[in-house]
């Protein structure tokens, strides 16, 4: 279309015809257009460069267990909340803020009180997040963890006794996690989530194998994951969490394997070295426990 553009404009000036200035200058109109558009698309890009850096603070912040940070950063993000380009995964993002600052927080002695409030926050912007892209599966798994244990943080699971009343209040996050496993059942991220609610499930030594199975399905998944070209505003963690899934449900399953718990670790601190809990708490308990053995 281009060679045959300049051929037609030469052919013109070659018979003298001469052409209408309306037809061949742009007016003020389509200018003005068409700089808009740059300056949109400029505006887009900008605020993806924006996020993505803010992004890459929360997750660091998330395992320095630096939950100051994670809900300076959260704030931060209210500016790309309307950027409909970006707008679902903002949304994510700023709820994995606030729900792994409550995962921190349980971490923390004594425990915050604002545990259940974080999650709440997490699973409303989960939920902006499922509004605006509702086949969004991470949105989902983030919303159902939150829930969950939102609902720990505030003895629900230990409160209601009545197993017909426990079904009602749980299925919200049973939906969304249904969704969820019929949509992208080998995700990472998901089956992280699953892993502890397997763990649970009694008896103890058929629902903790459960789980570790479950944490290597996702730890296989999240290294084949590694080798896509991702957006970075695409939820992809999960490796060094499963890693230190594994390490956890090594040191407490009923018989505990400590090599294999210690390795799992060391494995996870590789990827992550400046993971706070890891190296500074579950190691920790680790060693203990070897010293104990012996």
């Amino acid at each position: 279309m281009k060679t045959a553009a300049v051929g037609l404009l030469i052919l013109c000036g070659a018979l003298g015809h001469r052409q209408d200035p309306a037809t061949t200058n742009p007016t003020k109109q389509q200018t003005s257009t068409a700089a808009q558009e740059v300056q949109t698309e400029n505006d887009v890009t900008s605020a993806r460069k924006s996020a993505v850096s803010i992004v890459i603070k929360i997750q660091r912040a998330d395992y320095q267990g630096d939950r100051a940070a994670l809900n300076k950063l959260y704030e931060e993000l209210v500016p790309f909340v309307d950027q409909p380009e970006v707008a679902s995964r903002v949304r994510y993002w700023r709820g994995f803020a606030k729900w792994r600052r409550a995962i921190n927080g349980f971490n923390e002695t004594p425990t915050p009180a604002d545990l259940a409030e974080d999650l709440t926050d997490g699973e409303s912007e989960f939920d902006a997040a499922m509004q605006r892209d509702p086949s969004f599966v991470d949105a989902k798994v983030g919303a159902v963890s939150c829930i969950l244990m939102r609902q720990f943080a505030e003895g629900i699971f230990s409160k209601i006794k009545d197993f017909e009343k426990m079904k009602e209040i749980m299925a919200p996050a049973s939906q969304l996690l249904r969704e969820a496993r019929a949509a992208a059942p080998e995700n990472p991220r998901l089956l992280w989530v699953v892993g502890p609610n397997e763990w649970s499930t009694p008896p103890a030594n058929i629902g903790q194998a459960k789980a570790m199975e479950t944490y290597e399905r996702g730890l296989e998944a999240a290294r084949a994951q590694k080798s896509d070209t991702r957006d970075p505003l695409e939820p992809s963690w999960g490796e060094p969490e499963l890693l230190m899934s594994l390490a956890w449900s090594n040191l407490n399953r009923a018989t505990p394997d400590l090599n294999a718990a210690e390795n799992y670790a060391k494995a996870a601190l590789q990827i992550v070295p400046y993971w706070h809990y890891l190296r500074d708490i579950l190691m920790q308990q680790i060693r203990d426990a070897k010293n104990k053995a012996h």
